[in-house]
């Protein structure tokens, strides 16, 4: 593994955390360094303890040049010649592949560093290195998940997951809930207010115009008037009348199993759909490797790679770093689209 030069087109500033230590966050921050030129990733620096990184890159040969930094302000300067390291203090030992719950503070540390720094306008954006959820758990970790426990730092009532690549753009209604509670909490409020949401994001975040969104049915066919479920006759039509009512360009309740064929991605610019799998099995069928999850409805831009901790190749290298690139990526374009935006 070679280190290519680079150069900064712009001076936008990404923080990453840390991640998970026994997975393969530290890795892939390492690894998206090293490949920066050939991927044209934009400049960022990691929250992380210097001498964990080290040793991992040590261990497994790569020649990564790591520079500690104090402040965010220094990343542009340092990124050319080595990986720009925020310390975040010390982090318990542990083993690549185990989740602890005696890491969990150093984790949480990672992230409320990038929030606050983000929401201080220190930072454009940050972007988050997959957690195990539950190892915090064990620990007293009190939110689902990253997205309610960012909305919390920022004091921000209604996250909303939004899952984008190159070909599609999915939002879960519901996030982290077992299936049988999100069907059931289905309702018009929700259905409209996260809608909104999304509609202005795109507008704002993705610089789309007159986005046209495309609203999921929940039963088999989308009820089929009523034969297979009432929810789209009770719940989800009268909502997209509002929204229609209100101007927003939303279309449906589109049968599932139609929503996203070849045919008909192209039709809409995001898919909402009424819970976790619905959206998120399209998504990483379809294009895992360079799908980002993006939370918006937040003061602040936060984007994450859409996978896990990955725990059984940890420590390998053979972690691919393409859903973190395309983060960092993501999140640079919102931060420059959002400052753009009148």
């Amino acid at each position: 593994m070679s280190i290519p030069p680079t150069s900064s087109k712009n001076n936008i500033i990404l923080a990453l955390s840390m991640g998970e230590p026994g997975g393969i966050g530290g890795e892939l921050s390492l690894k998206t360094w090293v490949e920066r030129l050939q991927n044209n990733t934009p400049p960022f620096f990691v929250i992380d303890n210097p001498d964990r990184l080290q040793k991992i890159a040590s261990r497994l040969n790569w020649p990564v040049v790591l520079k500690e930094i104090f402040s965010p302000d220094q990343c542009i300067e340092v990124f050319d010649d080595a990986l720009p390291v925020l310390s975040v203090g010390d982090v318990p030992d542990y083993e690549h592949g185990k989740a602890i719950p005696g890491t969990a503070q150093a984790v949480c540390r990672s992230i409320e560093m990038a929030v606050q720094m983000a929401m201080n306008g220190d930072v454009h954006a940050l972007v988050t290195n997959p957690i195990q959820k539950n190892a915090l758990y064990d620990a007293g970790f009190e939110y689902p998940g990253h997205t309610e426990y960012i909305a919390h730092l920022c004091g921000d009532d209604e996250p909303v997951m939004m899952l984008a690549s190159p070909d599609l753009r999915v939002i879960p209604l519901s996030i982290h809930e077992p299936l049988i509670k999100a069907v059931t909490s289905i309702n018009q409020q929700t259905i409209i207010r996260k809608t909104r949401i999304v509609a202005r994001a795109l507008q704002v975040d993705f610089g789309i115009k007159n986005p046209h969104l495309a609203m999921a049915g929940l039963n088999p066919h989308a009820g089929e008037e009523g034969t297979m479920g009432n929810e789209e006759i009770d719940i989800i039509i009268p909502a997209i009348k509002t929204l229609q009512a209100e101007g927003i360009n939303v279309s449906g309740p589109v049968p599932p199993d139609a929503l996203f064929m070849a045919r008909s991605r192209p039709d809409y610019d995001a898919a909402i759909c009424h819970y976790h799998d619905q959206a998120l099995i399209p998504i990483k069928a379809l294009d895992v490797d360079n799908a980002v999850n993006v939370t918006i409805g937040l003061s602040v831009i936060r984007t994450s790679p859409d996978h896990g901790t990955a725990l059984d190749i940890a420590g390998t290298g053979k972690a691919e770093p393409h859903s973190l690139v395309a983060a960092l990526k993501m999140a640079e374009k919102i931060a420059l689209n959002r400052n753009s935006s009148p």
